[in-house]
């Protein structure tokens, strides 16, 4: 699963990257898990004018604030979790802090398959 994520507009990116990294991902490890994920990781926007010039240099929309990746062993996994009471609350639960600092609004979110490409 990947969730390009884009901070509420009243945090400032050094605010959303801590709590992000140090609040909603202590509540993510505890429900980890019951949601049966693999692998969970998190890449936050460097605060570096490198970024912007990339953007411009491409002609590219403004970026995100970060990427969340979520690894399932499969999308039967995630299913079977999230068909649980347990499952169930523990989204609920992770769904009611991200709306103290994600704008759901503009962040979109999809299930994926990795494909490694391999290289010379």
């Amino acid at each position: 699963m990947i969730f390009c994520l884009r901070r509420h507009p009243d945090l400032d990116q050094a605010e959303f990257s801590r709590y992000w990294r140090e609040e909603h991902a202590e509540l993510f490890r505890r429900y980890a898990e019951t949601l049966r994920v693999r692998r969970y990781t998190q890449s936050h926007r460097l605060p570096t004018g490198t970024n912007d010039a990339l953007r411009r240099f491409r002609g590219a929309p403004d970026g995100y604030d970060g990427v969340a990746e979520v690894w399932f062993d499969s999308l039967d996994d995630l299913l079977g979790a999230l068909d649980s009471p347990s499952g169930r609350a523990a989204a609920a639960d992770l769904l009611a802090d991200e709306r103290t600092f994600i704008d759901h609004s503009r962040s979109p979110i999809w299930i994926a398959e990795e494909a490694e490409i391999d290289l010379p």
